[in-house]
């Protein structure tokens, strides 16, 4: 295929504040949910501890240093042709505590400079409000998103960075892979989407929609603000697309997997359409799970329906009903899932499955009928940087060709707006998952090392020149 994409496609790469920054007690930044993770290693949790404690070693706190470094940086990404550059701001860079009545002005100037950086090299900057970056005292104080204080507290950090960017700033997403916390039996989900550690004996399901509806109606209140702040904002709800799909034929597994997937998407439902699925209604009823939820809550979620959808694709899913499924097919992420024979795996067991991006953008248009975004897809692996600073990562371009290629097909073939695409990761960082840095994604290597030895120095992998051309064919380049 040598078809190219739309003149105006925002090709660019993406970050999270805290996975690269760094600096997380300068210019008075105070400590978020990142910053009390500790390291972990392949297939292990990363430990959440109170506050920031001695013995362990915390990986966000340096990063790979792109608060100093940044100018260097964006300069990098010019060269490879960026359109657009997604990152984060750090919600306790600006609300230290989160709950001040006043932004920390040092905190503003570092994202003033950073933008003005990208829009010296025309790169439109994408930016996420909340990226797994809660200021850690709104979880000892409030509980996070337990409190429905915690709507007004997002959205006075919300409306401060959009008054104070709307002329820098376009494109915005309010919660990042608002999603992955139907996952509820992890507590690295409940934590970092929602500033949540479940105590013994709690209903963590109950817990989990409480706080999703909590921030979708933040979300609606954050869009509507920030439409009568810019009206030409463009302001998108973000999800982690992970398609599930049945393991067999069985009707049992293809409503199993239909379930499954109206639970990962309730979240973009409410924020795409603007009001509750009526499936959720009767499941929280026979669930006994009842919701603070006002008619005021209502009424903003059909007012402040988001104008986008971004979305990660990582990776597919695949689940069986079992022999003891309740009236509700009722689908618990941590427990539910299969693998699929069909797709191979990463070194971290994700099912690597460009096909189900091609799927994911049909199956999004058919639902929403919105432009969709592709604002992370990448794939983590171990690099090996050469004695000569090369980095031979041809598994990286052979991913992201293969996904670029379905993308492609559904825009060309399928007539699926997208409206841009934005790797994960521009450079390599902190993995959130796992707090390495061996487990890299970027087309930039760093020279930072798990334990956090290295010069960080940066070194442009083969991925870097192939992208490159990529962005220069518009697409029409992939091998």
């Amino acid at each position: 295929m040598t078809q190219t994409m739309p003149a105006n496609f925002l090709w660019g790469g993406a970050v999270a504040a805290h996975q690269v920054e760094g600096a997380y007690h300068v210019g008075g930044k105070g400590l978020s949910v990142a910053d009390v993770m500790s390291a972990a290693g392949n297939h292990d949790e990363r430990t959440i501890t109170k506050g920031v404690q001695p013995g362990y070693f915390y990986p966000n706190h340096d990063a790979v240093d792109f608060y100093h470094q940044y100018p260097a940086d964006v300069k990098l990404f010019a060269e490879m042709g960026f359109k657009c550059f997604r990152t984060s701001i750090a919600w306790s860079r600006i609300f230290p505590n989160g709950d001040e009545d006043e932004p920390n002005e040092a905190g503003l100037e570092f994202y003033d400079r950073l933008f003005d950086e990208c829009l010296k090299y025309n790169i439109e900057p994408v930016v996420t409000l909340s990226h797994f970056e809660m200021p850690y005292h709104l979880v000892t104080e409030y509980g996070g998103f337990r409190s429905r204080k915690l709507i007004k507290l997002f959205t006075n950090f919300a409306k401060a960075v959009f008054e104070r960017y709307q002329d820098k700033v376009k494109y915005w997403l309010t919660f990042n892979e608002i999603n992955n916390q139907i996952n509820y039996d992890r507590a690295f989900t409940l934590f970092t989407n929602s500033g949540i550690t479940v105590k013994p004996g709690e209903n963590a399901e109950a817990i989990m929609y409480q706080a999703g509806h909590y921030e979708v109606v933040a979300s609606a209140i954050a869009v509507q603000m920030g439409h009568q702040i810019n009206p030409d904002f463009q302001i998108g709800a973000m999800i982690a697309m992970s398609p599930v799909y049945p393991a067999t034929d069985s009707p049992r597994d293809v409503f199993k997997a239909q379930r499954a997937m109206q639970s990962r998407f309730w979240f973009s439902d409410v924020q795409m359409l603007g009001q509750y699925p009526g499936w959720l209604n009767k499941y929280l009823e026979a669930k006994k799970i009842n919701l603070d939820i006002t008619q005021t809550d209502l009424d903003n979620l059909a007012k402040g329906k988001a104008d986008y959808l971004g979305l990660s694709y990582y990776m597919s899913f695949a689940t069986a009903a079992s022999d003891h499924e309740d009236a509700q097919f009722s689908y618990n992420e941590h427990d539910d899932l299969v693998t699929n024979k069909f797709v191979p795996q990463s070194d971290w067991g994700w099912q690597v499955d460009p096909q189900g991006l091609r799927y994911s953008l049909n199956w999004l248009n058919d639902r929403y009928h919105v432009p969709l975004f592709i604002v992370e897809n990448g794939i983590g692996a171990i690099d090996q940087l050469e004695e000569n600073h090369e980095v031979h990562d041809q598994y990286r371009i052979d991913y992201l060709s293969d996904h670029i290629e379905q993308m492609k097909l559904a825009m060309l073939d399928d007539g699926v707006e997208v409206m841009g695409y934005t790797p994960w990761s521009a450079i390599d960082i902190v993995s959130a998952s796992t707090g390495q840095l061996s487990k890299r994604y970027g087309f930039i290597y760093v020279d930072r090392n798990d334990d956090g030895s290295g010069s960080l120095q940066r070194y442009r992998k083969d991925s870097f020149y192939w992208y490159q051309k990529v962005i220069q064919s518009n697409g029409a380049e992939l091998k």
